[in-house]
């Protein structure tokens, strides 16, 4: 055995309690209490201590990314649940690809009503300013009369 493959086996070995994944993810002890209730993530326990596993780590991760984009947690769970049917990952992927590129048009849609939005928003705000400007010009005049 190579020291490469003595060294991946020691990573995939290795646990994780929730305060380093809270710490290396920036969440909560409450959001990974929250997605192992979900079924997204499985620890270990020893006594009341969770231990997560280099799996559950990589969920994390991949959950993390997912919601990100915009993904529902139950759309997550069900790519993350699709690894376990050993055909080689083939449906997980097929899945994943179309729900990713359905995700990805509908950020793009989103992206096309942004920038109407923000050019809405731009034109009011000049029209308000130049209003406003009016009126603060008036003011003094009407306040000296």
């Amino acid at each position: 055995m190579s020291v490469t493959d003595t060294t991946e086996r020691s990573k995939r070995d290795r646990t994780y309690s929730i305060t380093e994944l809270c710490r290396e993810y920036d969440v909560t002890p409450r959001t990974l209490r929250f997605y192992e209730q979900k079924g997204l993530l499985h620890p270990a326990r020893r006594g009341w201590t969770r231990l997560f596993s280099y799996r559950d780590r990589a969920r994390l991760q991949l959950i993390l990314r997912g919601k990100k984009v915009g993904f529902a947690l139950e759309e997550i769970k069900e790519m993350l649940d699709l690894y376990n049917l050993r055909d080689g990952q083939l449906t997980q992927l097929r899945i994943a690809s179309t729900k990713m590129r359905e995700r990805l048009e509908a950020l793009r849609l989103q992206r096309v009503e942004l920038e109407d939005a923000i050019g809405d928003l731009e034109r009011t705000v000049v029209v308000v300013d130049g209003m406003l400007k009016e009126r603060e010009a008036a003011q003094p005049k009407a306040a000296n009369s």
